[in-house]
């Protein structure tokens, strides 16, 4: 088991380059399993959920190889067996997993997993993928173990699903299948995010026919004869406002490479309210510290183009060394205010009103202590809380947040913080 140690007090000054985003990487590797040719990925970060799904693909006897000096990776699923995905226990450790159902179920009608796992954050329910399968025409059976489903059909039962909520998984996951059947659909109250965008682009390329993207109704004609290629991730915005918060905070300056400002409108936008001082430049962000942090009287998660809920544990930390009283009100998942907990060990001056709204006092100093990592977006907010923090700050369950960060402490470290992993 590793945690971090953190001596805070550092500014932030120097460069770093933004990889392939892992909310892209998941789905976009899952569709390689659509075809029988290659497909070569660049620009993938070398993260654990990475390593996890490609581990996977070789259980079940795809060809895999990566050099992630180079960011790429490059799958042959040609000979995959997915009976044996019944049997990959690794399978049951990352939620992404669900997302191979579709791919698998479309090419050999049927397909068996575990029930995923994953961060915590609140209810993800898998009724949003398998009651949209039903309604096509598959077959779903669900166990507290395991979810199996079957699609022996050359057609949909139906031409239309319609979501219950705007889920970014089971958009894709309904995507992935849509695309790997020779028929078509029309999916309603789809997720629109910019990897949801990435991944029905990919399936564009790959063959099948899509409109719709980037809005809240994908149309989709199908096709069995996709084919391989070579795809590029889209950069990691989450990373991007990582990066961005922990300058404001520690009051240096960075320079983020590669990035794609569409998707960061709305963090740009709640970012200038508190005052921070940043530029937006071609395909990089340039965040300078040393200002006069102001707090937000309301800051509200939302589907995109909302505020990402990804994003709202960082700029947690960031509102306690504003002036005044913040408000956050997280629309979409009901743990995701436990690194609050974390904070308050640090000193951080909070008031949680129920389980998707707290209340953020500022600026209070924070001193380090002992937290852990509750989520992979609460443990990156951890760690910019012991930035600032006065003296040691321990940061444990850290494989939250390898499953999201590549080289986390090393890049920080490039960038000027005391930071070190330590192995027990």
């Amino acid at each position: 088991m590793s945690f971090f140690e953190i001596e805070g007090g550092n500014p932030l000054r120097g460069e770093v380059v933004i990889p392939g985003a892992k909310n892209a990487a998941l789905p976009m590797l899952c569709a390689s399993l659509l075809t029988p040719e290659k497909c070569v990925f660049k620009n993938v970060p070398e993260i654990s959920d990475v390593v996890t799904l490609l581990d996977i693909f070789d259980e079940i006897g795809a060809e895999v190889a990566h050099d992630f000096a180079s960011k790429t990776v490059e799958i042959t699923a040609k000979n995959i067996d997915p009976k044996k995905l019944a049997t990959s226990r690794a399978a049951k450790k990352m939620r992404a997993s669900i997302l191979m159902l579709g791919p698998l179920m479309a090419r050999y009608g049927v397909a068996e997993i575990f029930s995923p796992g994953g961060c915590v954050i609140g209810a993800r329910p898998n009724s949003a993928h398998l009651d949209a399968f039903e309604n096509l025409g598959a077959t779903v059976t669900e166990s507290p173990d395991k979810i199996s489903v079957t699609f022996p059909h050359e057609k949909f039962k139906n031409n239309w699903v319609l979501f219950s909520e705007a889920s970014v998984t089971a958009t894709e996951n309904l995507a992935l299948f849509s695309a790997g059947v020779a028929d078509e659909v029309d999916l309603f109250f789809t997720a629109a995010e910019p990897h949801v965008q990435a991944t029905c682009k990919m399936l564009r390329a790959m063959g099948a026919q899509i409109s719709g993207i980037g809005t809240h109704h994908l149309s989709i004609r199908g096709t069995k004869n996709l084919k391989g290629g070579i795809f590029e991730l889209p950069p990691d915005g989450i990373l991007v406002g990582t990066y961005a918060v922990a300058s404001a905070l520690t009051g240096g300056e960075i320079l983020i490479k590669n990035v794609d400002h569409t998707e960061l409108l709305s963090f740009y936008g709640a970012f200038k309210r508190t005052g921070a001082n940043f530029q937006i430049l071609k395909n990089e962000l340039k965040v300078s510290g040393n200002q006069k942090l102001r707090a937000i009287p309301k800051i509200q998660t939302a589907i995109y183009p909302g505020f990402p809920t990804d994003l709202q544990s960082l700029f947690g930390v960031l509102l306690t060394q504003c002036d005044g009283k913040s408000h956050i009100f997280e629309t979409l998942f009901e743990n995701r205010f436990t690194y609050l907990i974390e904070l308050e060990r640090m000193g951080a001056k909070v008031k949680l009103l129920n389980p998707h709204q707290a209340k953020i006092y500022g600026p209070t100093k924070l001193s380090g202590a002992n937290v852990q990592s509750w989520d992979l977006r609460a443990g990156a907010a951890m760690v910019l809380a012991g930035l600032i923090a006065e003296g040691k700050t321990t940061v444990s369950h850290v494989n939250y947040i390898d499953r999201g960060y590549e080289h986390f402490p090393e890049n920080l470290r490039n960038l000027g913080a005391d930071i070190r992993r330590i192995e027990k």
